[in-house]
This record gives structure tokens, sequence and C-alpha cells, in this order.
């Protein structure tokens, strides 16, 4: 399914269906996409006047969400920060009919539970990619605003990703795989698991990432999704950044834990995308679209846009 990219002038819906930020950074961020040439719209009051730990109560988020998503004037839907509230919507949203029109809809982090159903049930191409706080910020990348200018406008047809590293005999050995990219952030996956809105990675190119976890806490989700058969019909895995302060966990994550599951699975295991939470730079990736990942050598991964002109 393609999604058309958007123009000057037309309406992009900011939500926080999860937590929010402050009310300078909204500012900043609604004044980024004017920038853009583009029209920022929120759906009554983006924030709770009360401090809750979400950016307002699961009502709210759930009316304000419906109707971005429902919106037959805008092209565009874009998550304004992460951080924790998406799976308590999960119910009601399992609830909706899909749209006759698909849009563009990004974020990362927490909103990876909003990516897998959008993605599963819906069969939406989505774009994991900077939250609208970190954009309005000035915080990016010249090569990540670029991609995501390019594929939001339609200009960019695909993302390339290269100096990709092999982890296991599967990565090494000279390939071509076929298939979609799926996944986000660990933590978040995992949380889903044993729920109707569980995801549930199958014939795909599954992407992990995520930040402030520990490397005993990235094994144990691991070794959960490996019980649970998670990896039984993934072609392949790639992880993206783990932001980890401390240098002794990013050793051990990435010399022990890491390897040590790349070794435990058959399928190839590749390290290296730019993706993530990483602050320096945060490359957008498409979801839910035709991707091919090489592997050997020079493994490297492209990845379709979703996105084309009508």
């Amino acid at each position: 399914m393609k999604v058309k990219p958007v123009e000057p002038g037309d309406i992009v819906d900011v939500i926080a269906p999860a937590s929010r930020c402050s009310p300078k950074e909204l500012q900043n961020s609604l004044r980024f996409v004017m920038s853009l040439g583009l029209r920022p719209r929120m759906h009554g009051r983006l924030f709770a006047r009360e401090k809750l730990i979400f950016a307002n109560s699961d009502q709210e988020r759930l009316i304000q969400l419906k109707k971005a998503l429902y919106a037959p004037d805008s092209r565009m839907v874009w998550c304004v920060r992460g951080g924790y509230g998406a799976i308590r919507l999960m119910p009601e949203i399992l609830k909706w009919k899909k749209p006759s029109q698909p849009k563009i809809f990004l974020g990362y982090s927490d909103i990876t539970t909003l990516h897998a159903h959008l993605n599963q049930k819906w069969k939406w191409p989505t774009i994991h990619g900077p939250l609208l706080e970190r954009a309005g910020s000035g915080r990016m990348d010249a090569k990540e605003k670029k991609t995501l200018l390019g594929l939001i406008f339609g200009s960019l047809n695909e993302v390339r990703f290269e100096s990709l590293q092999p982890l296991n005999k599967a990565a090494r050995k000279s390939g071509v795989i076929r298939a979609t990219v799926h996944g986000g952030n660990m933590a978040t996956l995992q949380s889903s698991l044993g729920t109707p809105a569980a995801f549930k990675p199958q014939k795909q190119i599954l992407f992990l990432e995520d930040t402030g976890e520990w490397p005993h806490r990235v094994d144990r989700m691991l070794t959960q999704f490996q019980q649970a058969g998670w990896f039984n019909g993934v072609k392949a895995v790639v992880f993206g950044h783990f932001l980890l302060n401390d240098r002794k966990a990013r050793r051990g994550l990435w010399q022990e834990v890491i390897p040590r599951f790349a070794q435990s699975v058959k399928i190839p295991v590749l390290k290296g995308l730019p993706v993530g939470h990483d602050p320096k730079v945060q490359i957008p990736l498409p979801f839910n679209t035709t991707a091919v990942l090489k592997t050997g050598s020079a493994p490297e991964l492209r990845v379709q846009s979703g996105i084309i002109s009508q």
C-alpha cells in the first residue's frame, strides 16, 4: 500500500499519544512544521492542564489520535514525543476500522506500539523516525533531516544503509533477502507480548533498538522473544542504536549479549543501523515497505519509502 507525499500547504496533524514535551518545545515543533510550508494542527488541547504522567488522559489521547488518523484533509500524522502511554490505548484502538486512505505516520520509541498496529492490522507503511520535538529543537543531523524531508515530500524513493556489520555465520554468507522491515523499541515490543495487540513478526526483517536498558535486561528480552518463538519465522535481525552511557555496559552489550544471541540463531544477525535513540543522528527507517538486505562481506539494507506521487 502506497501513501501520498505531503505538498506545501498540506495539514500535518500533531499528536501526543504517550508523553508530553514542554510548552516551549511544542511551540518550536509547530514552528518547524510551518517552516516546511506545512500547516500543523492539533485537535483540542494536546496536553492536559494538570501534570499527568501522560500527555493527557487516555480518553483525550484516544480522541485526538482517532481524529488525526481519520481526518480526510491531512496527509501526515507526526507524534511530538514518545515516552510511555500508547499501550494503554490499544484495547480501544483494536476496535477501530481501517480508514479508507492511508497517510504518513511518523514517530518512534513508545510509538512502536502504534507502528505495529498500523503495519500489521491496517497494512499501512509507516516511518520510524525523529519525533517532532526533536525536529523542532534543531538537533537533527543534516543527513537525518535531508532523508526525512526527502521521504515525506516524495523526492526520496529509497533509504540505503551501508557499513552494516555481520554478527554470525549466516550474516557473513553472501545472499539477498527480500522482505519488509518491522520492529522498533525492544522494551515496547516486549510489553505487548500476551496481549491482543502483540507484535508477531513473520517472514520479515526485524529491526531492534532501545535506550537506557542494561545488558542483562536486553539479554532477558531477547531470551523471552526466543522462548516465545518470535524468531522462528523472521528472515533476519538488524540491530540499531542502543543508548548506554556507561562504557562497561556498552561493552557487555556488544561484546557479550548481542554476539551470544547472534550465535544462538540460524538467521542472519547484523548491527550498525544509525536508527534509534542516538542523540547525534536518527536516520528515518520506513516500515512495512519493500526492502532488500544483502549479506556477506559488504552488507547493506535498501528500504523503499512507500510514499509516491499519484
